[in-house]
């Protein structure tokens, strides 16, 4: 039994190894048409701007040296998120330098490789559509030998689970990163609930049109918060400081505060869903 496991493993991989080598060889006898040698220029002095933007946060911007100092806990509730939002940010504009630093140089290769993250951080107003911009060509792979042998959307309900799960204990086997993991997929699964009943409402009225609307954006805040309270375990506070940190933001006095940023987070979501309004017509 074993053996004949092993030999279709081996066939798999031999097959799979081989339609790589062949994509990889067609590629470079046939370069990439789809970006001009101007885009290519482009693309490398967006790179440089961006960069640079990465080097004005690391001089002035301190927000990695509060959580590693745990200066954190001295900070009110509003700094909190502001120290999150900072670190999520900067994490997002780094791995957005690595990954694309190497694309350009695909792409003056004339090898074109999937673009990671295509859209802005705060361009996101849902989970799904963040974490498939966040680092895309890792999502395809995760999608394809992860999520469909799982079952795909027939599971999706408990396939996002191991999917996270399997995230976390590949980036490392952190509790923290444990953590962050099942607090996504707590808030991820009624984002899915809702977006299947939302599929299938119909409104046909405009004030029916209108509230369906506003619905959306209120759930595009409540997600946005969510994400923010997720990578705040993961990435700022850590599981030991969860205690800490509900203590603080369920403080009577730290109503202010999150209300002033739940109401950033539903014009921010209110203006994408503008844009790409327009952007339709």
């Amino acid at each position: 039994m074993l053996p004949n496991i092993c030999s279709t493993l081996y066939c798999w991989t031999c097959c799979k190894l081989q339609r790589i080598c062949s994509s990889a060889t067609l590629q470079l006898d046939v370069p990439q048409k789809n970006y001009s040698v101007g885009q290519i220029c482009c693309y490398g002095l967006r790179w440089i701007l961006n960069f640079l933007l990465i080097e004005v946060m690391t001089h002035f911007f301190h927000y990695n040296a509060f959580v590693v100092s745990r200066l954190w806990r001295q900070l009110a509730p509003f700094e909190i998120f502001i120290i999150s939002y900072g670190v999520l940010f900067f994490m997002w504009l780094k791995f957005f330098l690595i990954w694309r630093y190497f694309r350009f140089w695909s792409l003056v290769g004339g090898v074109e490789t999937p673009e990671n993250m295509p859209r802005c951080i705060n361009n996101c107003p849902d989970l799904e559509s963040f974490w498939k911009s966040w680092h895309a060509s890792f999502n395809r792979w995760l999608v394809r030998y992860v999520y469909i042998p799982l079952g795909g959307s027939r599971r999706k309900l408990i396939s996002v689970w191991i999917v996270f799960t399997f995230v976390a204990v590949w980036h490392d086997l952190e509790w923290k990163l444990i953590s962050w993991a099942w607090l996504t997929c707590l808030f991820f699964v009624p984002e899915i609930v809702i977006k299947s009943f939302s599929n299938n409402f119909q409104a046909k009225s405009t004030l029916g049109r209108f509230i369906h609307r506003e619905l959306c954006v209120i759930a595009g805040a409540v997600t946005v918060s969510s994400l923010m309270v997720a990578n705040l375990v993961g990435y700022v506070v850590g599981p030991s400081g969860i205690k800490v940190l509900m203590s603080r933001m369920l403080h009577k006095d730290a109503l202010p505060a999150l209300g002033i940023i739940f109401s950033t987070f539903y014009v921010g979501v209110k203006l994408i869903f503008h844009i790409r309004d327009a952007r339709k017509t």
